[in-house]
């Protein structure tokens, strides 16, 4: 039997071998999809060309080392077979590996694997890194060159094309200038952060790109065996030494059959006449059935551990699934990026901090629900307001497909409302219902759950035009059967008749799956901020048209007693950079704050910022009062490790008037009971206040309506409602009577109406301010109350504002709310893959249909000859000239 399999795999050889250098040469930059594609293909085309093969192909099975791959595994390695397969790669290739590495896995992997072997660890940034690169050469010494960007430099390419010559039997290499001695010991990995580099092709061929984002398989191992590390520490100790013995053991075989074999090749003459080598054969199988049984016991008592660990996959799959919603953000943004380890240590903090229970099935659901809300929190501190119903969306999505609940076709269509193609069926009310709506009824009726929709319609019209006419139609009944529709069919329904209010569809949608927690976005928090940072990581605040954070991080310096000399603050630009390094390399001596703004317009120093957050503000030598501070506008140029490992906040006005006033009320000075009970006419102060609160969010919500709102956008800011609020509390306290009139000009004319520079918008500006600076508010004048009573009430408030509340008619709502529905669609497509192909078609098969239907509507081409005999070129009439190179552009 024996000899059968080694046969069959000898006669494989041929074609496994031929598959295997396809996959090393050209399939490592490649996603875990599309290389088992290829490889399926190719395998195809071996059976079809008659080349011996095995009938399931698999890298590490043609050329894997069970030993090396377990010691890899141990070294950081994750266990799914795409990384097993990268490991493989990078130890089989020509070339020397470039792997794209954007939650450091592989970094982590080579710096553990080649820790004993002296491993120099470079960047192109530091200075004396072609020196240290040298010595390694000499030497035979491993380096890591990491955090590479899209450019290498030219010193390196006699060593990626590993250029050497000989001289006197010796082999050198030229670097540079320098002539150094090229040992054979010598290795070079290189790692990039970026998420998705674009390599020249001169770059390409001169190394072995591997792509080494992490899969789902590999996360969900790492997280379970975190969560059973502090579930079941004792199981989790266990197992580890059991690979470690597995490890030793498989290593120990190895040598037992290499030592065969060395005996069965050396030995002349008769084998059983050679005393030596029947000893060392005796001993060997002894050794070896010892080990074996050994590696029966372990693997037996490796299942039983594996068994109890399984119990806590549930929450290793979820928190996976979290992972990958969180890291597709950055296709929207460039500073939305999050590191691994950021994730993994939010992940070990929800299981300590989750509610305990002796139930694992409730001690599971505790964690999931922490950890769910946690990520939502953490990352929606660092999201601009118009992308956090989209990343609650994508959430709930997420988790709805992990467990199998969303049909991808349908969730397909909602964002694109499918191919347009050639509609058979006449609009049957072409007088309320536009042909575009029509048309994607007629496609939503392909869906599952959504036959014969368009059937219904056209049978029903009076019913369907109804839910049309509706104020609300996400709250609406569907006609007839149709109401039984739940989830996503049900908003496809709502984005064929009425898009305009897909956004609150989508807010019911998360809110029954996932909560009300998850379409109310946490307030803007810098002190919560600052409790979760520390020394070495800083604290980013991404900027928008009209934030300016300065005046609330001065408030909360002086708070802390870190204001005053204690923070020193510098404008980025032209020369900025040494003086803002200066300044860092003292604070972290000191124990003091920096605070470095407009990073955006210092692109050319960010590299030598990157290297200071690495190399300067580490643990040894950095006090723990020390914070950086940065601010800078969206830029792709802003270091991604700084982002990853920093702390993220955006402090952009709330959307809505509901959350717009609670950000007042929760923000400096207002929040403060000092201030807030502070005024001698408490009654009058505390309804002036929230009549100014509410003129504020008026102000700013009203840009939402587009040139309905204000003839010009203006950037109203929080530094407009602070001091309006603080002249309020002077002038009540200062003056006998209400200055009512003095107030109006100040908040009117000059705080907001400083902005305004078009006549009829200031004339607006006033009209609005007149309905909270009123002498109507002298009734009901003893009426006061508790702060956290204005709080309670600002919630109980409605999420969506009607249009009224603005002074604007209920219709003025329709072109910002499809504005914010194509947003919302638009930024989850950028999130989504691109090779899936809709009704279960391929891509291809997609495009080459759209394609016929427009070619079918295309008229046909003029018959130029046919024009030049009635047309033709002469010198008299010159519009035949031009005839002429129209007729040609036309049929371009």
């Amino acid at each position: 039997m024996l000899c059968f399999f080694f046969s069959d795999r000898y006669i494989s050889l041929t074609g496994d071998i031929l598959l295997s250098s396809g996959t090393v040469s050209y399939l490592g930059a490649f996603t875990v999809d599309y290389r088992i594609d290829c490889q399926e293909q190719w395998h195809k085309l071996c059976q079809e060309k008659k080349i011996p093969c095995s009938e399931d192909f698999a890298l590490t099975s043609t050329l894997g080392n069970q030993v090396a791959i377990r010691a890899w595994q141990i070294a950081g390695l994750p266990v799914d077979s795409f990384s097993t397969d990268n490991g493989i790669i990078v130890f089989n290739s020509r070339r020397w590996p470039l792997m794209i590495d954007p939650q450091g896995q592989a970094n982590k992997w080579v710096k553990n694997m080649e820790k004993a072997n002296n491993l120099s660890v470079i960047k192109q940034s530091d200075g004396n890194y072609v020196r240290i690169l040298e010595n390694c050469i000499q030497f035979g010494k491993p380096v890591l060159m990491e955090q590479l960007g899209e450019e290498l430099d030219p010193v390196l390419e006699p060593v990626l094309l590993k250029q050497t010559f000989k001289q006197q039997g010796v082999e050198y290499m030229k670097i540079g200038e320098n002539v150094v001695e090229y040992s054979k010991e010598f290795l070079f990995y290189m790692t990039t952060g970026l998420r998705n580099p674009h390599y020249l092709p001169e770059v390409a061929v001169k190394v072995c790109l591997l792509n080494f984002m992490i899969t789902p398989q590999g996360l969900q191992d790492q997280l379970l065996g975190l969560v059973a590390a502090k579930e079941k520490p004792e199981l989790e100790e266990k197992k580890n030494q059991l690979i470690l013995e597995s490890a030793a053991n498989s290593k120990q075989l190895k040598e037992i059959e290499d030592q065969i074999l060395e005996v069965l090749s050396s030995s002349k003459g008769n084998i059983l006449e050679d005393e030596t080598a029947i000893k060392i054969l005796s001993s060997s199988k002894i050794l070896s059935e010892e080990i074996s049984e050994k590696q029966k016991v372990a693997s037996i008592t490796e299942k039983e551990i594996d068994n109890t660990r399984m119990g806590y996959r549930p929450v290793a799959e979820h928190s996976s699934i979290l992972f990958f919603c969180i890291s597709e953000m950055a296709n929207i943004e460039p500073m939305y990026q999050y590191s691994l380890t950021w994730f993994i240590n939010l992940y070990q903090y929800s299981i300590s901090e989750s509610t305990k229970s002796d139930v694992v099935s409730v001690r599971i659901n505790n964690i999931i629900e922490h950890f769910t809300l946690c990520i939502y929190n953490n990352v929606c501190r660092s999201l601009f307001e118009k992308d956090k119903l989209l990343f609650s969306l994508l959430l709930t999505v997420g988790i709805l497909q992990g467990k199998g609940q969303v049909n991808d076709e349908v969730w397909r269509f909602l964002l694109t409302g499918g191919v347009a193609l050639d509609n058979p069926y006449p609009n049957p009310a072409s007088e309320w219902l536009s042909d575009k709506s029509w048309s994607e009824i007629v496609r939503a009726s392909k869906l599952p759950n959504l036959n014969d929709l368009f059937i219904h319609v056209r049978e029903s019209i009076p019913k369907w035009k109804d839910l049309y006419d509706s104020a609300k139609p996400h709250d609406e009944q569907l006609p007839d059967h149709w109401d039984n529709l739940m989830g996503l069919e049900r908003m496809v329904v709502i984005r064929c008749f009425r898009p305009d209010k897909l956004v609150p569809a989508v807010q019911d949608f998360i809110e029954l799956n996932m909560g009300h927690a998850y379409i109310e976005p946490p307030t803007f928090d810098l002190a919560g901020s600052y409790k979760d940072s520390n020394c070495c990581s800083p604290l980013i605040f991404v900027l928008s048209p009209g934030s300016d954070p300065t005046a609330v991080l001065l408030k909360f310096a002086d708070d802390l007693d870190m204001g005053g000399s204690k923070l020193q603050t510098i404008s980025l630009g032209q020369g900025q950079g040494p003086i803002a390094a200066k300044m860092i390399d003292k604070a972290i001596v000191d124990g003091t704050w920096v605070v470095l703004q407009n990073c955006h317009l210092a692109t050319s120093w960010m590299p030598a910022l990157e290297r200071i957050c690495e190399e300067i503000i580490i643990p040894d030598n950095t006090h723990p009062s020390f914070r950086l501070w940065l601010t800078s506008y969206p830029s792709d140029k802003f270091p991604v490790s700084i982002l990853q490992n920093g702390l993220k906040m955006t402090n952009e006005p709330p959307k809505g008037i509901r959350a717009n006033l609670l950000r007042s009320y929760l923000s400096d000075p207002i929040s403060d009971a000092d201030f807030f009970y502070s005024s001698k006419k408490q009654a009058i102060w505390q309804k002036l206040l929230f009549g100014l609160t509410f003129f504020h969010a008026l102000v700013q919500e009203r840009r939402n309506f587009g040139p309905l709102g204000w003839n010009i956008p203006y950037e109203f800011n929080e530094s407009d409602l602070r001091i309006s609020v603080r002249q309020i509390q002077m002038f009540l306290d200062e003056y006998v009577d209400v200055p009512l009139e003095a107030l109006t000009y100040l908040t009117g004319e000059c705080n907001y109406g400083g902005r305004v520079t078009d006549d009829k918008d200031r004339r607006l500006l006033l009209s609005l301010l007149s309905t909270f600076y009123s002498w109507e508010i002298r009734k009901n004048i003893t009426c006061f109350t508790f702060f956290q009573a204005y709080v309670n009430y600002i919630r109980s408030l409605p999420i969506c504002t009607d249009p009224s509340v603005f002074g604007l008619h209920s219709n003025a709502d329709i072109t910002k709310d499809n504005q914010e529905t194509n947003q919302l669609l638009d930024g989850i497509l950028l999130t989504l893959p691109r090779q899936t192909g809709g009704g279960g078609k391929s891509p291809q098969e997609v495009v080459e249909e759209l394609s016929e239907d427009i070619l079918t509507k295309l008229p046909q081409d003029f018959d130029i000859h046919l024009v030049m005999e009635l047309y033709p070129v002469v010198y008299e009439e010159s519009m035949n000239t031009v005839l002429r190179q129209e007729i040609i552009r036309f049929n371009r």
